[in-house]
């Protein structure tokens, strides 16, 4: 059984896909990328402020979803510059209070409206 995750407190999607997807136990959400959901347009401010976008637009997908960054098992990052590694690390890890979650980071050519930074995650629904 598959249900579709949507939500108006983070950004519409802007291509043929879901927010997110919550499957049996697991979520999986679409890549996040810098984009205030109030104006839909791009965060400025440099990769810390972007980070900061993104992990606060995955949560509101997540709530949207039942569940919140304790829930999150996998993450993958995906950043224009690895030397912008230190600086996500440090907005990111903020999110994550108790287990962190397995991540993989690459650095990419590019990202969708000139992003510094997209995230996605996969979440575990645990069964209360």
């Amino acid at each position: 059984m598959q249900e579709i995750i949507k939500t108006s407190e983070a950004p519409l999607a802007i291509g043929a896909y879901s927010q997110a997807i919550k499957a049996g136990d697991y979520l999986f959400t679409s890549g996040q990328i810098p984009i205030d959901p109030k104006t839909a347009m791009l965060v400025e401010g440099g990769i810390e402020a972007q980070t900061k976008q993104v992990m606060d637009n995955l949560k509101q997908v997540l709530l949207a979803g039942g569940v919140d960054f304790d829930n999150v098992i996998k993450t993958t990052v995906f950043i224009l510059n690895m030397d912008d590694f230190v600086a996500v690390n440090q907005v990111y890890e903020k999110y994550f209070t108790n287990t962190l979650p397995a991540r993989s980071c690459v650095a990419v050519a590019n990202l969708p409206k000139g992003s510094l930074v997209e995230i996605e995650v996969v979440a575990y629904c645990q069964h209360k």
